[in-house]
C-alpha cells in the first residue's frame, strides 16, 4: 500500500505582511479609465471672480489709466485734477463761473487699434468757478473685467457751491442742463478770440483754449450750468481745486454717477 500523497509546498515565498499598506487598494488611472483626480482643494471653482484679489491690481492700474493726478492737504484737494486719455462722465448740480467762454476744438485720441485720430468737442473754460458738487465715472477693463472707478467730491448739500476752482477746462463730447449766461454774452464769435484767463501781468492770455481760427466760439462775463450730465473727453483744473471731502471707490461692473440734485440758493462770487 502506498503512503497518501503529501502536499507539495510551493518554493516561492511567501509575501511578507506590510502594515503600511491598504489591504484593499482602490483601482487606480490605470485600472479604471474614468476615473480623475480631484481637484485641489485650495484651487477655486472655475468661473468665480475673486474680487477682493481683483480690486487689489485694479486700484492702482484704474488710477494710472484715468491719468487721475492730485494732492491732498488737510482734507482738501488742493493742487490740481487732471482726468484724460478717455471719456470721463460726470454730473453735478451747479457749475458756476466768471470769464466763461467756449469754443470748438480737435482733441487728438488714440483709437482702439492704436493709431492716432481725433475727436470734435466743445471746450469751455472758466477763469474762476464754483460747483455744487461733483461726481466722475471712469471705466476700465482690467484682466477681462469692467470696473468703475468713481471720484465724487463736496459736500452733498445742494446749495452750498463748496467747490471752488481756477482755470478749468472741459472738452465736452455731449451734455444735458440748463445754460444762464449774464454780463456781456458774445455767440458766434472767433473761437481763437475768447478770453478767458489773465498772466502774472494782468492781460489776458491770447487763445487759451487752443481754438483754430474760424471756429464757433461763446463768451459771457459769467455762466451757470445747472443739473450737468456729460461725457467730457478731457477734464482739467491745473489751476487750483479745493473741496471739504473727497471720495474715491472702484466698483465691480459699469455703474454711473448719481443724478445730479437741483441746487438751492444762489452761488457766491468765484
Amino acid at each position: 500500500m502506498n503512503p497518501p500523497d503529501t502536499p507539495r509546498r510551493d518554493p516561492r515565498p511567501s509575501p511578507r505582511p506590510d502594515s503600511g499598506r491598504d489591504p484593499n487598494p482602490s483601482p487606480g488611472p490605470d485600472s479604471c479609465p474614468d476615473s480623475r483626480p480631484s481637484p485641489r482643494p485650495d484651487f477655486p471653482p472655475e468661473g468665480r471672480t475673486h474680487w477682493r484679489r481683483s480690486l487689489a491690481v485694479a486700484v492702482p492700474a484704474l488710477l494710472a489709466a484715468g491719468g487721475i493726478g492730485s494732492a491732498m492737504a488737510t482734507g482738501a484737494l488742493a493742487v490740481g485734477l487732471q482726468v484724460q486719455d478717455q471719456p470721463v462722465d460726470f454730473t453735478t448740480s451747479s457749475l458756476y463761473g466768471t470769464q466763461y467762454a467756449a469754443a470748438v476744438v480737435d482733441q487728438p485720441t488714440v483709437r482702439p487699434d492704436g493709431t492716432a485720430g481725433s475727436v470734435r468737442v466743445l471746450r469751455m473754460g472758466f477763469a474762476d468757478g464754483v460747483l455744487n458738487g461733483l461726481c466722475l465715472s471712469r471705466r476700465q477693463q482690467i484682466a477681462g473685467a469692467t470696473y468703475t472707478l468713481l471720484l465724487t467730491l463736496g459736500d452733498d448739500n445742494p446749495g452750498s457751491w463748496e467747490i471752488r476752482t481756477r482755470n478749468t477746462v472741459l472738452d465736452l463730447r455731449n451734455a444735458t442742463g440748463v445754460l444762464d449766461m449774464d454780463g456781456v454774452v458774445d455767440l458766434n464769435v472767433n473761437g481763437a478770440d475768447v478770453r478767458t484767463v489773465k498772466d502774472a501781468g494782468g492781460a489776458f492770455v491770447p487763445n487759451p483754449l487752443g481754438a483754430p481760427q474760424h471756429r464757433f466760439g461763446i463768451q459771457a462775463r459769467y455762466a451757470k450750468f445747472d443739473r450737468i450730465t456729460g461725457t467730457a473727453q478731457d477734464f482739467q483744473i491745473p489751476g487750483l481745486l479745493t473741496t471739504p471731502r473727497l471720495k474715491l471707490s472702484v466698483k465691480p461692473g459699469s455703474v454711473p454717477c448719481p443724478p445730479p440734485a437741483a441746487p438751492t440758493g444762489t452761488p457766491g462770487t468765484p
